[in-house]
């Protein structure tokens, strides 16, 4: 992989979609899009990605859906986290799995216990970084950096006060941001990772997330590499 290229980020959109254009209830497309995210989490692993962001849920998902779907939801990280617990992969490549946004206000106790597990467990790799956004807007993340900041009282704020300030202050920069399902509708949401996305290559798919699979990751990846980046200049 070549050495600027260290973050992926992936917003994994289309899983009630792909579900409703089978005539299947919603919940279906999300244990699908469950998945989905352990083949994409091996390929970025070949591919030696050093970064992988995963946008697992929004606050907004939090906050407005039905509490029977959330609740539904809740069990498919449990599940997905407690098999990250035994994954050798995650130990065989020095994987640190880190977890970000307001999960600990909203989640259950259980779910975070198995989240505090598996970041506990990780904390001390190096070699590759997963994290994942869960109860996550980037507005949120804005917001909550400048309150810091104002309760800080420093007075010569920089680029670098900001980042400091932000959940995401551990991560660099955002090279390309994936959105699943979303090639006719193309934008992002919520303000996502505004801050880290400022220089983001951007790469939308039609394919929903359940049926995205290695080899579209590859080719998103691929497509990254042919394109000409100028930053401004």
């Amino acid at each position: 992989m070549n050495k600027s290229f260290q973050h992926v980020a992936l917003i994994p959109d289309g899983n009630r979609r792909w579900a409703k254009k089978k005539g299947l209830p919603s919940m279906i497309g999300h244990e699908k899009g469950s998945s989905a995210f352990e083949q994409i989490l091996e390929k970025s692993l070949e591919l030696k990605i050093p970064y992988l962001t995963f946008w697992g849920l929004s606050l907004d998902n939090v906050l407005k859906r039905s509490k029977t779907e959330i609740s539904y939801i809740y069990k498919i990280i449990e599940s997905q986290f407690q098999k990250m617990i035994l994954d050798s992969r995650i130990y065989e490549n020095k994987v640190k799995v880190v977890v970000l946004g307001r999960y600990q206000e909203y989640f259950p106790e259980k779910t975070k216990k198995i989240i505090a597990e598996i970041v506990e467990k990780t904390k001390n790799h190096n070699h590759y970084h997963l994290t994942f956004l869960l109860a996550y807007n980037g507005t949120d993340e804005m917001i909550d950096c400048c309150q810091k900041i104002k309760q800080s009282k420093e007075k010569n704020i920089t680029e670098k006060t900001i980042k400091n300030n932000l959940w995401t202050k551990n991560l660099p920069s955002v090279d390309l941001i994936i959105r699943t399902g979303s090639e006719d509708d193309p934008h992002l949401s919520a303000g996502f990772m505004m801050w880290d996305s400022a220089y983001a290559q951007l790469y939308f798919t039609k394919t929903f997330f359940p049926d995205f699979k290695k080899k579209e990751f590859e080719k998103c990846i691929l497509d990254y590499f042919e394109r000409q980046r100028r930053k401004g200049s």
